[in-house]
């Protein structure tokens, strides 16, 4: 059967080919808005049982696909999954989120980190990823997930979400050598994830270093940049051919710098216009997003204008169509709905 061998829309995009219509999918496409998902949740309280237990994990990894068929599939995990591998333990408070105890705060407690050796710390990603390939097989494209450095250091410093940085930012300041230390073991311990990712069945890894947006653009080039190149640059000595996506949340002031960390696709955020991002970024990399996760609470007049808005502007060249951040709580689930059915149809509706 031809179809059986067929490259899904999304892997395309991802390698830079010209397309009809840009492949879509939404960050966040499983979880809280959807009463799939608050009916599981309230089954298994526990956000880590969700995210590593295989069967679970899987179920919900595959509910946004059943219910909208995305082209990408994107494991359901956590940036910080890998860190109790590595030595670092944490726990996940419903309303309050991560939260680690005690949080790394001195070169004692970073020299004791270990390397991570996820067949052994993460065997439930391999059996997720694995069945997710089967289940969805060339219908979609199956999407890694991880944290980039800034962001998984910034979670174990302050030891919980923060709203001004204060902790890491303060030892970035006054301790550098020692945050520099600990960004370069996470640098090594999220290539060799990674690569474990890509192997158990991945075909494309988004990187989020969502707090990065909260650096100034020197502080960027110094805390940031240089550890998400850490990581690509180990992945693509194993793995060239596999695409790479950077996301950063409030990523405006920043945009010009990320394509210099080596991703093939930068996912822009709704601050900027996509015409703009296009223009900044340059032709070399590709881009995904970048839509206001508040537009699917318009008309659906809206929605569809805003879409085909932001198709017109991205282009027909290495674009995935996805929001500027996750889909939010409340949304709901007709528009999101609406909101694939219309990217689907993009380019009868454009022409």
């Amino acid at each position: 059967m031809a179809g059986s061998t067929q490259v899904p829309l999304l892997l395309r995009a991802a390698r830079g080919e010209v397309l009809e219509r840009p492949p879509v999918w939404m960050m966040r496409q499983a979880g809280r808005y959807m009463k799939a998902y608050r009916d599981l949740r309230d089954k298994y309280p526990s956000f880590r049982d969700r995210s590593e237990k295989t069967d679970i994990a899987v179920e919900i990894s595959l509910q946004p696909f059943r219910a909208f068929e995305p082209d990408g599939v994107i494991l359901f995990s956590d940036i910080l999954t890998p860190l109790p591998g590595i030595g670092i333990n944490f726990d996940i408070v419903e309303s309050r989120g991560p939260m680690i105890d005690p949080p790394i705060r001195s070169l004692e407690q970073i020299e004791k980190l270990h390397p991570l050796e996820p067949a052994e710390s993460l065997p439930f990603i391999r059996e997720i990823l694995q069945t997710l390939r089967q289940e969805v097989g060339d219908r979609a494209t199956v999407l890694g997930f991880v944290g980039a450095p800034w962001t998984l250091a910034a979670y174990a410093i302050e030891g919980k979400s923060s709203k001004d940085y204060t902790v890491i930012k303060g030892m970035a300041f006054s301790e550098p050598a020692m945050l520099h230390q600990f960004l370069s073991k996470l640098a090594d311990a999220i290539a060799i994830y990674v690569r474990y990712q890509i192997d158990c069945g991945a075909q494309v890894v988004q990187m989020f270093d969502s707090w990065a947006g909260q650096l100034s653009p020197q502080d960027y080039e110094t805390f940031a940049l240089p550890y998400q190149r850490q990581v690509v640059e180990q992945v693509k000595a194993t793995h060239p051919d596999t695409p790479l996506i950077l996301y950063i949340n409030g990523s405006a002031g920043l945009l010009e710098r990320m394509p210099k960390s080596g991703v093939d696709l930068v996912s822009v955020d709704w601050t900027v216009d996509m015409a703009e991002a296009r223009a900044r970024l340059g032709s070399k990399v590709g881009v995904q997003g970048n839509i206001d996760p508040c537009v699917l609470f318009g008309s659906k007049d809206f929605i569809r204008e805003r879409i085909l808005e932001t198709i017109r502007k991205a282009g027909n060249k290495g674009h995935i169509l996805n929001l500027g951040h996750g889909v939010l709580q409340n949304t709901p689930e007709e528009n999101v709905a609406f909101f694939f059915e219309t990217a689907k149809q993009a380019d009868k509706l454009l022409s």
